[in-house]
């Protein structure tokens, strides 16, 4: 790929066609797993590895997929990649393996994976397929740390464990419901909604 249409597909991924704010896809994990920043990291880096390596896997085998039995393929594809990921989470780190729970194994069904495969990895040749799945993973990552870091600061006081000035004094009363389930709404709805401005604003700037 020109360096010109690497630059072109990082920006729509990471930016204009973002798969949170953008096309509002992965919300489960997204408001799951970022009530700890180091749980949200892992969860992402599992979700770079898999989508990345799915799509080129995905571009590769594609000329000999039957398209009856595509999706099939795809999936299992997916699980391959997402059971690697797992194993070696039980293998060498148990405690983040038991903190994320049934979230990694649901990776083979984040709608963001599965929609990058059909979409982009089905019609692309390998190279810009991996590229794509790299991408839309990172904008997804980006957007989901933003997410945890606020929720674990303001909710616990802390950030990757270690304590935050003022946050985690006594002059700061924690916000218990940033570590809960309503928080995470409140935080992704207000991500989503400054980001979306942002983006219209630059729009309308641009006309």
């Amino acid at each position: 790929m020109a360096k010109s249409q690497t630059k072109e597909l990082a920006l729509e991924d990471l930016w204009s066609n973002n798969p949170v704010f953008g096309q509002v896809l992965g919300i489960c994990s997204t408001l799951a797993v970022t009530n700890l920043v180091l749980n949200t990291t892992v969860m992402c880096a599992a979700l770079i590895f898999t989508l990345s390596f799915s799509s080129m896997s995905v571009s590769v085998l594609r000329k000999f997929t039957p398209r009856n039995i595509r999706m099939m393929v795809e999936t299992l594809i997916i699980a391959f990649y997402v059971i690697i990921v797992d194993v070696i989470l039980k293998a060498y780190w148990p405690q983040m393996s038991e903190s994320l729970g049934p979230y990694v194994g649901l990776i083979i069904t984040n709608c963001i994976v599965m929609g990058r495969c059909e979409a982009c990895a089905n019609s692309n040749p390998p190279a810009r397929a991996m590229l794509d799945g790299f991408f839309n993973a990172l904008g997804y990552s980006f957007v989901l740390l933003i997410i945890a870091t606020f929720r674990e600061v303001l909710g616990m006081g802390t950030f990757l464990g270690f304590a935050v000035p003022y946050f985690s004094s006594s002059y700061w009363d924690k916000w218990i419901i940033m570590v809960m389930p309503p928080g995470a709404f409140f935080m992704l709805a207000i991500v989503v909604w400054i980001f979306r401005s942002i983006q219209i604003a630059s729009q309308e700037k641009t006309k």
